[in-house]
């Protein structure tokens, strides 16, 4: 059961912003619902065999703050063809990363206010979506909020899966309960084929690396390791990074280990014996797999939606990761310049010389971290 509703939580609090991600780069609706049925059924696999070879609760998931990274990117030159080679060489840096101290070292050394100023300058466009539908499509907009708002009162795991079914309910509606969808149940994958090119490693790769290793990798073998479990996090991190490569060619974004739904997996509600709680994070990869399996649908439903409601389901999704990101952006008087600066920069969404402001955020305030560094040494 709570490897039923780890998937539940994983897939449907997030899928929108995977979408919404896809869509950003480019992605056509089939390759976006190829995308999306790959991703989760990479990280069911990955979580499948990682839990059942460390005997541990490895929960695995997509890169819910990469995906909305993308969203905000915008199409680069080659298009989503050039987003899949960013998608792989995100990939390999991943196995390098693991496989490497050196390359985990620097990973590890970008320090964690200026990664999560860099994720909250990415998040804020959009979390407002969701006010601006209320003002330009209430009817639409509103329920979702409202639910969402609501829910989150008692629960706050349950509160984003309600709000797709109110999404849902409003899909119906303006559908007048009549669906005509020509796609069969279990659909195809697109193979896609990668444009390398220096703008698809430094605006797609790049980001989507580091944005991966700060807010999801890292944190993810922290918190299993707070549970008293000893997560090897070299052969994780080259596990999941190889799930990426495996799968990018079908559009999947990466795959990474998981933070919140791995908690889940490793409480004491998931099973009294610790040493039992791993088939937690087993079953959850079953029915992302079967989840990801029935993605064509899916997709094509979300399609349907009216205007802005699947902006505003990613939007509200993502309030929760914008506050505890702004947070720990801030709460650090040494970092709160440079971090602000980042996070100001980033959420401009300029691009200069082909880079985008994820990258020019995190430059600068690097560089005004290094200089008050300099001075004050």
């Amino acid at each position: 059961m709570t490897g039923l509703v780890v998937a539940i939580v994983g897939f449907f609090s997030s899928f929108p912003i995977v979408l919404q991600g896809l869509k950003g780069v480019g992605a056509s609706p089939v390759q976006a619902a190829s995308g999306l049925m790959m991703a989760a059924i990479a990280m069911g696999v990955a979580g499948i065999a990682l839990s059942l070879w460390n005997r541990q609760p490895i929960s695995v998931a997509w890169s819910t703050p990469g995906a909305a990274l993308l969203a905000v990117t915008g199409t680069i030159a080659d298009g989503f063809e050039g987003a899949v080679a960013g998608f792989l060489i995100a990939g390999v840096l991943t196995v390098v990363t693991g496989a490497w101290r050196p390359v985990g070292r620097l990973a590890a050394a970008i320090p964690a206010p200026l990664a999560q100023a860099m994720l909250a300058g990415v998040l804020v466009a959009l979390c407002i979506v969701p006010f601006r539908a209320m003002a330009e499509v209430p009817w639409d907009a509103v329920p979702v909020v409202a639910t969402w708002f609501v829910v989150g009162r008692v629960s706050k795991l349950a509160a984003v899966p309600a709000a797709v079914i109110a999404a849902a309910l409003v899909t119906a509606i303006d559908a007048e309960f009549r669906f005509d969808l020509a796609v069969p149940v279990i659909s195809a994958p697109e193979v896609i084929v990668p444009i390398l090119s220096l703008e698809a490693i430094l605006s797609i790769a790049l980001p989507l690396w580091i944005v991966t290793m700060a807010t999801q990798n890292i944190p993810g073998v922290a918190i299993i390791g707070s549970y008293g479990y000893a997560p090897p996090a070299g052969p994780l991190f080259t596990s999941v990074g190889g799930a990426s490569v495996v799968t990018a060619p079908f559009g999947a974004p990466a795959t990474c280990l998981a933070a919140i739904t791995a908690a889940m997996c490793a409480n004491e509600d998931s099973h009294p014996d610790p040493a039992r709680r791993y088939w937690s994070a087993v079953f959850a990869g079953v029915f992302y797999c079967v989840f990801g399996l029935l993605a064509g649908v899916i997709a094509a439903l979300a399609a349907l939606a009216p205007d802005m409601v699947l902006g505003t389901l990613a939007g509200v999704a993502l309030i929760g990761v914008f506050s505890g990101s702004v947070f720990a952006a801030l709460q650090d008087p040494e970092y709160r310049e440079a971090a602000a600066i980042t996070f100001l920069v980033t959420a401009s969404g300029i691009t200069v010389i082909g880079l985008g402001a994820a990258v020019w955020g995190l430059a600068l305030g690097g560089l005004v971290q290094a200089l008050k560094a300099w001075r004050s040494g």
